[in-house]
């Protein structure tokens, strides 16, 4: 059952563009049916989701939306859809629901929550 934080943040999101709204009820549904221990809140303006520790966020952008990986950079990129340069992180830009399975995403969060559970 989402909080009053995260149904605010949802609610914003579908004002702004209900494409994009789609497409982070989908990627939500995704994470958290991987396992019922999943939680989520609201930080750093998106959703962050932990199993014992974070290991994903999604971000609503004006044109897209954003699953990031704050661990990104130790996952196998297999499908050669991960973005980013930096140290550790990583993300996947998203335009509609279609990229979800186009960019193998269930894939890519399951190798992030097994990285999150590790001692």
């Amino acid at each position: 059952m989402p909080t009053e934080r995260i149904s605010k943040l949802l609610d914003d999101i579908r004002l702004l563009d209900a494409g994009r709204f789609e497409l982070v009820q989908a990627l939500r549904g995704i994470i958290l049916d991987l396992d019922p221990s999943i939680s989520e809140e609201v930080k750093y303006g998106g959703l962050l989701f932990s199993s014992g520790k974070p290991f994903c966020g999604v971000f609503s952008y004006a044109k897209h939306v954003s699953l990031e990986f704050g661990e990104g950079a130790s996952l196998p990129d297999a499908f050669k859809v991960l973005e980013g340069a930096g140290k550790f992180r990583r993300h996947i830009k998203l335009l509609s629901v279609e990229d979800i399975r186009g960019k193998h995403v269930r894939d890519y969060l399951v190798l992030a929550r097994g990285l999150a559970a590790e001692p």
